[in-house]
């Protein structure tokens, strides 16, 4: 049976046309009442990537969070919130993000994210275990709310992507040195999904990201909610939107391998999503080699042709932000001099240690690190 994806239109962050918006969403899915009953604690799962502004298009805008917040307390829910950021506290990047006001104006508290215990999953393809936060696992329910933005390891972060910030803190950098393939990347998050099994996702595509995202690219407006069951057919809806293969994206492919969702047998109802195609969505269309070899052949190759990230000096404020987040050891990006960010020179990337997470581009606050292909990479893919 075909996976069915609402899409409704929303050309603007006017509290009563989002709200129209998430209202017409559900109902086309069979109403919130579907999704959560009387009395139960249902955890809602923004993407709280950084405390950022909502006109960044970085985060999940609030008046989303609130309409479909109001959607299931009007079933009886009792409402929690709660992401991990890739850098900074929960509580710091809800309240930059308006999330923390517009929570509290409805009276729903801040999950605990800052801890978080091992839960077993003996179902897992590729994982059998994660260290979840307590927030997730003490709710009876998880009710994604992604942003559609794109992203340098997994071209687009929406609905698969968005449950990575239910893994507390620095435990996304070790998964990222565990899994410096790609692909594997991506088989890990379709198990976190599979694990955590959100019962609905609501997608703010209002305004999107393109370019450099998730958090350093430009605001394109897309003028839609869209909200599925099925994490993988969302997410090969905003492919479509973005007229990118959903080939390309790791966590389709793996998505409907390891039976998450399906992105081929997919019911659009609502608005038609030929109306949202953007053609010319600023997006890596460029496949994207897998050898996680870092030497020999392998390697070699992998330096000639991945997309690597470069830091653009003029930009650069030496804030340490990369090198905070690089996740292996020794560090991939580090300061330049002995001198560190006293000396206020930019750091410098040592590509042979590099895995190619992009972390220190998706979490640079002044958007001065962005992704290159090199030459051999652009003319294979030519």
């Amino acid at each position: 049976m075909a996976s069915q994806v609402a899409i409704a239109r929303c050309d603007s962050y006017e509290p009563e046309e989002v709200q129209r918006a998430v209202d017409r969403a559900l109902s086309l899915l069979g109403g919130a009442e579907r999704f959560v009953r009387e009395g139960e604690r249902i955890l809602l799962k923004p993407n709280l990537l950084v405390g950022s502004t909502p006109d960044e298009a970085v985060t999940t805008h609030p008046e989303v969070f609130k309409a479909v917040a109001r959607a299931l307390t009007a079933c009886g829910a009792a409402l929690s919130y709660g992401d991990s950021p890739g850098f900074g506290s929960t509580a710091g990047a809800a309240r930059k993000a308006g999330i923390a006001a517009a929570a509290e104006d409805l009276g729903i508290a801040l999950a605990d994210f800052s801890d978080g215990r091992q839960v077993s999953f003996p179902e897992g393809r590729l994982i059998k275990q994660f260290f979840l936060a307590n927030g997730v696992l003490d709710a009876d329910g998880v009710v994604s709310l992604p942003k559609f933005k794109t992203h340098g390891l997994t071209r687009i972060t929406g609905a698969v992507k968005n449950q990575f910030g239910c893994v507390v803190g620095l435990r996304k950098g070790e998964w990222h040195a565990r899994m410096p393939d790609v692909d594997r990347f991506c088989q890990m998050l379709v198990d976190l999904n599979r694990c955590i099994a959100p019962r609905l996702f609501v997608c703010d595509a209002v305004v999107a990201m393109e370019g450099n995202g998730p958090r350093s690219g430009n605001a394109r407006k897309i003028g839609a909610i869209i909200a599925s069951t099925d994490p993988v057919a969302l997410d090969a809806t905003l492919a479509r939107i973005a007229a990118l293969d959903p080939a390309l994206i790791g966590t389709i492919v793996h998505g409907e391998g390891f039976g998450l969702g399906t992105a081929h047998e997919v019911e659009h109802l609502g608005d038609p999503v030929e109306e949202f195609v953007a053609e010319d969505f600023d997006v890596n269309r460029s496949p994207l080699p897998t050898a996680s070899d870092r030497k020999g052949p392998a390697g070699l190759i992998r330096r000639l042709v991945v997309p690597k990230p470069v830091i653009r000096a003029e930009r650069c404020t030496a804030c340490g932000t990369c090198v905070s987040v690089c996740p292996v050891t020794p560090k991939a990006v580090d300061w330049a001099t002995a001198g560190g960010p006293a000396d206020r020179q930019p750091p410098c990337h040592d590509y042979s240690r590099c895995i190619r997470c992009y972390c220190c581009q998706e979490m640079c606050p002044e958007g001065a690190i962005e992704i290159e292909v090199p030459l051999l990479g652009r003319l294979i893919h030519r």
